[in-house]
C-alpha cells in the first residue's frame, strides 16, 4: 500500500510541475511575449546555476570521499593482491587528475561563455595542434596502462605452478552452499563430476571407490522405483516410477561411461581427498583453487585476497594466489578479535545468496598441517 502511495505522489507531482510550467507560457503569451525568447538575464541565470552546481559538486565529492572511505576494500592480504592495488591506484590517479581538470574547466566555461548580446562566437573548423593532443594523450596514457595491466594480468593468471610448492584444493558451489575439497597426500586433486553427486559426495568426487559406491547406490533406487511400477495399483505412482526408472537407467550408464573414460591413475587420485566445510590455508604458501558449480552460475569472491571467479555448472574455473596474513595478524592489525576471511558469492543467485559463504583461516604452516592431518578422506564417510 506504501509504494501505490508513494507512486502515486511522485505522478501528482510530476502532473503539478507541467501544469506551471503551461501555465507560465501561457501567461507569457497573454502578456505578448514569446516564450521562446531568451533574454540577458535568463543566460545570467542559467551561468550563474552552472557556477553554483559546479561548486556543490565539486565539494560533495571531496565530502563523499573523506566520509566513505573507509568502506574501501582493506589492505591486501596476498602477494598478487599488492600488485592489484597498485595498478588500481595507478588508474585512479590518472582518472582524477583528468577528472579534476576537466570537471570545473565544463562549468566555469558555461558560466564564462554565457549568452551576451552581441557577443558572437569564433567558428573553427580545423585544429591540427588540437586534435593532435586530444589524441596522442590519450593514446599514450591507455597505451601505458594497458601494457602494465596485460603485465599484471598474466603475473596473476598464470602464475609459476611448476617450480613452487603449490597446494591443490577445489572450492563447489550450489544454491546457496560451499564446499571445500583437498588433495591429499599424494598433492593430486580428483576430478568431479555432477553425476557422482549424492550422499556424502557433495563435490561428485570420481574415483574407484565412489564409483562403486555411486553405481551401488543407483541400482538400489532403481530396483525402489521397479517395485513400485510393479506392485502399486495407482497408475499416477506408476508412471513417475517409471519415467524415474528411465533417468535412474541413463545416470547410471553416464557413470558408467566416465568410468571407463578415467585411467586407473585419474581414479586413484581422488581416493584419498579430503571434503571439509571449512576452509584452512598456510600463510606464504601458494594455493590454486578450482572452482565448479552444480546448478547455476555463481562467483566466487575473497576481497582481503583480491580473489574472484566465476564458478560455472560444467567448466572448470581456477584461480591461483599466495596468502601473506594470517587470521590473527588481520585481528592485531583491525583491532577486531571476531575478524574472519570469508569466502562468499559475488553474484546474485537466488534469495539466499546474501547469506551464502564460508569461513576462511590463514594459519601457520604447523598449525595448518595440524588441521589436515585431522580431516578424513571423502571416501572414508561413503
Amino acid at each position: 500500500m506504501m509504494n501505490f502511495l508513494l507512486i502515486a505522489v511522485i505522478v501528482l507531482a510530476v502532473l503539478t510541475v507541467a501544469q506551471i510550467i503551461r501555465l507560465l507560457n501561457l501567461s507569457s503569451k497573454l502578456g505578448g511575449k514569446n516564450a521562446d525568447d531568451i533574454t540577458t538575464g535568463d543566460n545570467n541565470r542559467q551561468g550563474t546555476n552552472f557556477l553554483i552546481f559546479m561548486i556543490l559538486f565539486m565539494v560533495s565529492v571531496f565530502y563523499m570521499t573523506y566520509r566513505w572511505w573507509d568502506v574501501m576494500l582493506p589492505p591486501a592480504s596476498s602477494e598478487h593482491g599488492v600488485e592489484y592495488d597498485g595498478l588500481m591506484q595507478i588508474t585512479m590517479i590518472i582518472i582524477c587528475l583528468v577528472f579534476l581538470i576537466t570537471q570545473p574547466m565544463l562549468f566555469w566555461f558555461a558560466f564564462k561563455y554565457r549568452g551576451v548580446k552581441g557577443r558572437k562566437a569564433t567558428f573553427f573548423s580545423h585544429n591540427n595542434k588540437l586534435e593532435l593532443i586530444w589524441t596522442v594523450i590519450p593514446a599514450v596514457a591507455l597505451a601505458v596502462l594497458i601494457t602494465y595491466g596485460l603485465s599484471i594480468w598474466n603475473d596473476v593468471m598464470f602464475p609459476n605452478t611448476k617450480d613452487k610448492e603449490t597446494i591443490y584444493m577445489e572450492v563447489y558451489a550450489k544454491q546457496f552452499d560451499w564446499t571445500a575439497r583437498y588433495a591429499g597426500a599424494d598433492n593430486k586433486l580428483g576430478k568431479g563430476n555432477v553425476r557422482y553427486v549424492g550422499g556424502n559426495n557433495i563435490t561428485g568426487l570420481v574415483s574407484k571407490t565412489t564409483t562403486d559406491a555411486r553405481l551401488k547406490s543407483l541400482s538400489e533406487d532403481i530396483a525402489s522405483a521397479q517395485k513400485i511400477a510393479e506392485t502399486s495399483k495407482n497408475a499416477f505412482k506408476v508412471k513417475n516410477a517409471e519415467e524415474n526408472i528411465k533417468k535412474l537407467m541413463k545416470m547410471k550408464k553416464s557413470v558408467q561411461a566416465i568410468a571407463l573414460q578415467s585411467t586407473e591413475e585419474a581414479l586413484m587420485m581422488g581416493e584419498d581427498d579430503i571434503q571439509v566445510k571449512e576452509i584452512h590455508l598456510p600463510v606464504n604458501k601458494q594455493v590454486q583453487m578450482r572452482f565448479r558449480s552444480q546448478d547455476i552460475i555463481h562467483s566466487a569472491y575473497m576481497p582481503h585476497f583480491r580473489v574472484q571467479m566465476n564458478c560455472v555448472p560444467g567448466a572448470e574455473t581456477l584461480f591461483t594466489f599466495t596468502p601473506t596474513k594470517t587470521t590473527a595478524d588481520m585481528k592485531a592489525e583491525t583491532g577486531d578479535d571476531k575478524f574472519e576471511y570469508v569466502l562468499m558469492c559475488n553474484k546474485i543467485c537466488g534469495a539466499a545468496h546474501y547469506n551464502m559463504q564460508i569461513k576462511v583461516v590463514v594459519e601457520d604452516e604447523a598449525s595448518y598441517q595440524k588441521w589436515l592431518s585431522e580431516q578424513k578422506t571423502l571416501i572414508s564417510s561413503l
